[in-house]
């Protein structure tokens, strides 16, 4: 299909499959959300209007919808396609529900209009994450809140990653990295809104060494992972 993005790299038929299924909402989204709502200071804010970077199939608005109850949810995606298949997802929120094509890079949303921005296992997807995190940093409220659940340059690298899936390689990041990018652009993130889950889905051997052979997990390793609250200085 072509693109009008040029700099877009478009999921493979196995991604898009497993996108929209059972396993990717419980295992996948349904476990970060949970974990970035305990890392959140006041998950029972009232958050009008949220951003969702990378809706794709729209499962995580109905998730969102639930857990804030916002007045508004934006879902943001490059693709039509899945967009359409978004909408079902939407009839499910009490919330007003506005699906946008738009490139993550260059956010169609004035400045300072959102209140929360939620980014989930989006980012790895961008071919700029400079670009990417200064939109989300123009369009957020001071005071506006940013869930980032993300992961790292040593799970998208490995072998069953880059067979089954497709991803912008060059541009991947570390925990760390993605940590000191997000700090350098101005948001603030204390160290105890920042979580690295080991979870078995975003290991090498799917967790089979740890499950089924007993082996421990090692002491030291590279983080998969990287969960994280953040949020824009009031001051701005």
């Amino acid at each position: 299909m072509a693109s009008r993005y040029p700099e877009w790299v478009q999921e493979s038929s196995f991604g898009k499959w497993f996108l929209n299924t059972n396993i990717w909402v419980s295992r996948v989204i349904q476990v970060a959300l949970k974990d970035l709502v305990n890392l959140m200071d006041n998950p029972n804010k009232q958050y009008d209007v949220i951003l969702d970077v990378g809706v794709g199939f729209g499962n995580s608005l109905w998730n969102l919808d639930k857990t804030f109850r916002p007045k508004k949810i934006i879902g943001l995606d490059i693709d039509p396609e899945v967009l359409k298949s978004a909408q079902k997802q939407a009839q499910l929120c009490n919330a007003n529900v506005e699906l946008v094509e738009c490139n993550a890079m260059h956010i169609n949303l004035p400045d300072n209009s959102v209140d929360l921005l939620f980014c989930h296992q989006t980012f790895h997807h961008l071919v700029d994450h400079d670009i990417a995190i200064n939109e989300f940093y123009r369009v957020l409220k001071p005071g506006g809140v940013l869930l980032f659940a993300e992961s790292t340059r040593r799970y998208i690298h490995s072998w069953i990653i880059k067979w089954l899936f497709r991803h912008p390689m060059d541009v991947q990041k570390t925990a760390d990295e993605y940590l000191s990018l997000i700090k350098n652009t101005g948001f603030d993130v204390n160290d105890q809104k920042v979580s690295y889950p080991y979870l078995w889905w975003s290991r090498e051997d799917l967790g089979i060494m740890q499950n089924w052979f007993r082996k421990p997990i090692p002491e030291e390793k590279e983080e998969t992972l990287i969960n994280l609250v953040a949020t824009k200085p009031k001051s701005d």
